[in-house]
């Protein structure tokens, strides 16, 4: 799918066909649609197909007639019936006369809303490229404090009882904040080198918006390990509260068993066809045997709850 931009008088407007200092919005775009812009702006097939690669990492690459960044964006799957936080690349390319985004899916950070739209130029490809870093450096944040919020629901769950469903939910969102702390360290990167590149930073207002990226992006990788580290600190403590759970209930079994065993040993002795048994000529042999069997298991369990065995 494409979607061309164009701002005229002020205002972001879509337009039908291309103009020069537009901006193409390629969504999923076809083999076909990739050929039509890399033969329109002379971009090679490779660096229009790379950010359809769900693998590919955060990276900047200079050609002679244009410069493609490539970060890493957050984005939400559905898995097992619930929505998991992932990333996928998303692609800017930076012509002489337009500027190219390519993506996979439609994400929110390309959806300015009506106050954002009105600050957009597209003839300022560097500050337009800027403010997609921007809003996805925000879009990190929304969905990690989301992240941080359903791990806390689910403390609450676990807090009650320990579920095992309520743990897979929570190794998911372990895996989420993985993926972001990875790609937010690629996009660091990426931001760094913009630093360096004089194009993107030639004015005094761009400076400052690079900046605002750079500090918003830092905050979220911060908050993505605080969380991570929050989160596998949880799992750590229930792994262990499962463990000990564990070794006490085997602890209860054996016990309960050595209780048990001494009872049927004295039956079994009694059951035995020979002379000489105690009491064996007493009308009360039974019930003499019975209070020796309770008698014997009462002092062994008192041994064990002495010593603090259970």
């Amino acid at each position: 799918m494409i979607k061309i931009y164009l701002t005229k008088k002020g205002v972001l407007e879509q337009i039908d066909e291309p103009q020069k200092d537009c901006w193409i919005s390629l969504i999923h775009p076809t083999e076909k649609e990739l050929q039509e812009i890399g033969e329109r702006y002379d971009i090679d097939a490779d660096d229009l197909r790379a950010p359809l690669d769900e693998e590919e990492t955060s990276y900047i690459t200079k050609e002679d007639n244009y410069t493609l960044i490539l970060v890493d964006i957050p984005s939400v799957a559905e898995k097992g019936g619930k929505d998991r936080f992932i990333t996928i690349p998303l692609g800017m390319i930076i012509t002489r006369d337009a500027f190219i985004t390519i993506c996979l899916e439609s994400t929110p950070i390309l959806n300015f809303g009506a106050r954002a739209r009105k600050s957009v130029d597209t003839r300022k490809k560097n500050r337009l490229l800027l403010q997609i870093l921007l809003e996805n450096s925000k879009m990190y944040l929304k969905n990690l404090r989301q992240i941080n919020k359903q791990s806390e629901q689910l403390e609450v769950v676990l807090h009650r009882s320990i579920e095992n469903q309520a743990l897979l939910e929570m190794m998911e969102l372990g895996r989420s904040l993985l993926y972001f702390t990875t790609s937010l360290k690629g996009n660091s990167a990426v931001l760094e080198k913009l630093t360096k590149t004089a194009s993107v930073t030639r004015n005094e207002e761009d400076e400052d918006l690079l900046e605002d990226v750079i500090i918003e992006n830092r905050q979220a990788t911060e908050m993505a390990d605080t969380y991570s580290g929050v989160i596998n600190g949880t799992m750590d403590a229930y792994s262990s509260v499962i463990s000990n759970n564990m070794n006490v209930v085997q602890k209860f079994i054996a016990i309960a068993a050595i209780v048990i065993t001494i009872p049927s040993l004295i039956f079994d002795a009694y059951g035995m066809n020979i002379d000489g048994v105690p009491f064996e000529n007493s009308p009360y042999a039974f019930i003499i045997v019975i209070v020796v069997a309770a008698i014997a298991s009462m002092c062994v369990y008192q041994y064990f709850k002495h010593k603090k065995m259970f």
